[in-house]
């Protein structure tokens, strides 16, 4: 098939022992963070974990197969914070090979491979994501894939590897929708360059459309319960991200992917688009660029929403840099010591290596502190606060269930104000015999109320005022004190309320949170 490769299949011999080491290392590192100097569990995790036991098609906030494959792993392993991070652990070491090899495939020798994986392993933000269980792990993972398995196919690869890429795509939409993002830059990136030759064969549209069964039923789902993928969409764009300029999102993703190692992966991008050495990568520059502009122009994206592509960005990087180093020879090691102290300095307030109380300290020393969302963190940076939450509200919860009268506790529910509080109260506490909790929140609205009749319920609220619209009495007794927790949560209190104004299920559409 090397009439439709854009070039013969001819490989650099690959550069095993640095890949294989950066890989090793990094394995080593998050499972040491994940073990002996883990926090607690991370919010999504005990959301996750809450899920598995009603798996469904779809959910309000995200497709199926990251619940799925969490399943596998409690069945497996248990559901201990190292079970959970083991996986993330081997797709982080796993990724920094793969964009070592995709320098490779980009005609890259040893240098170049070993740059891209450098910079994958020392990127702060993909330090983050293989930090705890999530979506996001798996995505990265994905992306990684389908742009390996593209590159392998362009490059002379056995043309049935659509097929395969299509199942990589297909996992990815049904993992997390923004896999469509990498759709969009691949399908621009065979129109705009000399591949487009492909379309006029039936593979890559084979692979369209074993990705598009792939994520059917999501859309079914979606469909059968009035799209509120899309409400939670529009919701989360507005109120937890705001507007961000396109500088601003620059400006975050040269943070989030190690300040020194700016130079390589946009140079890379640079590079793939418009050098003539380029034309073997040509598509895959496109790819990333398509996905940069959907992001930085779409004016709500988050910090780490561009991290799946960053692999491509650093293995193009890696190429450009070694390309530019052969008269110069003193460019790339250089660019490695800067990458390896840039992630040396990020580590502390990416991951949680140091205690809370040193790593404030250090977050004030070096003056970095990360914007997230709209609503502020406390003192740590927002994703690291998030390991606080589940132990914050659960100690008042308890403290005032246990205040309870004995009749009052067989009635009592527990009615939280996001996933996290939910996810913490049916996860772990119920080891402290704490009862049920129902939520407002995405996909906990979307379950119900239940058969809870509201007659003595424990609410996790910021406002009196609306709790006295939903209930006939409520009374503080409890705030929530988490100096490291988000902004939102220090505003909490936890109230018993009592006899609500209308039958739960009738007030229950007013209690929506979706975002």
């Amino acid at each position: 098939m090397t009439s439709l490769a854009s070039t013969a299949d001819r490989h650099e011999p690959v550069a095993w022992r640095v890949l294989v080491a950066l890989g090793a290392f990094k394995i080593a590192f998050h499972l040491l963070a994940a073990g002996p100097l883990a926090w607690g569990y991370m919010t999504d995790e005990l959301y996750f974990l809450d899920t598995i036991d009603r798996l469904d098609w779809g959910f309000v906030d995200h497709p199926p197969l990251s619940i799925a494959v969490l399943g596998v792993v409690r069945a497996v392993a248990g559901d201990s914070i190292l079970a959970l991070r083991v996986l993330p652990a081997l797709f982080a070491g796993a990724m920094v090979v793969l964009t070592g090899l995709m320098a490779r495939e980009m005609g890259g020798r040893a240098s170049a491979q070993s740059l891209a994986a450098l910079a994958m392993a020392t990127s702060p933000v993909h330090m983050s994501m293989a930090m705890y269980y999530s979506m996001n792990s798996l995505e990265e993972m994905l992306w990684i894939l389908t742009a390996f398995l593209l590159l392998r196919i362009l490059n002379g690869g056995d043309r049935r590897l659509w097929l395969a890429l299509g199942l990589v795509m297909g996992a990815g939409l049904l993992n997390k929708v923004s896999m469509m993002w990498l759709a969009t830059g691949i399908a621009v990136g065979l129109l705009l360059t000399p591949e487009r030759r492909w379309l006029s064969t039936p593979w890559p549209w084979a692979a369209a459309a074993i990705a598009g069964l792939c994520f059917a039923p999501f859309v079914w789902w979606q469909q059968k319960n009035g799209w509120p993928f899309l409400e939670f969409s529009r919701n989360a764009a507005i109120y937890k991200v705001g507007w961000v300029s396109p500088l601003e999102f620059l400006r975050g993703q040269i943070e989030a992917a190690n300040t020194p190692a700016a130079p390589l992966w946009i140079g890379g991008a640079l590079f793939g688009l418009m050098s003539r050495e380029a034309q073997r990568c040509r598509v895959m520059a496109w790819a990333f660029a398509t996905v940069f502009a959907i992001l930085a122009f779409g004016g709500s994206a988050r910090p780490h929403y561009l991290a799946p592509a960053l692999s491509i960005a650093f293995a193009l990087g890696g190429v450009a840099v070694e390309r530019f180093a052969q008269a110069r020879g003193w460019v790339a090691p250089v660019m490695a010591v800067a990458m390896v102290v840039g992630g040396i300095v990020a580590a502390p307030l990416a991951m949680a290596l140091l205690s809370p109380e040193r790593t404030v300290a250090y977050q004030n020393a070096i003056g970095i502190r990360p914007r997230e969302e709209l609503q502020r963190g406390g003192l740590l940076p927002m994703h690291l606060g998030l390991f606080f939450h589940a132990e914050a509200v659960l100690k008042p919860l308890t403290e005032v269930y246990r205040g309870l009268s004995a009749e009052d506790q067989e009635r009592a529910v527990i009615l939280t104000s996001s996933f996290g509080e939910a996810g913490a109260v049916n996860v772990l506490g119920r080891k402290r015999g704490l009862p049920a909790s129902i939520g407002r929140h995405n996909q906990y609205w979307q379950w119900g109320p239940g058969d809870a009749s509201g007659e003595v319920t424990i609410v996790v609220h910021d406002s009196e005022e609306t709790l006295n619209r939903w209930f006939t009495t409520c009374e503080r007794k409890a705030s929530i004190d988490c100096i490291y927790c988000m902004e939102t949560m220090q505003r909490e209190a936890v109230y018993v309320c009592r006899e609500p104004r209308r039958p739960l299920p009738e007030l229950w559409p007013e209690m929506k949170n979706f975002g």
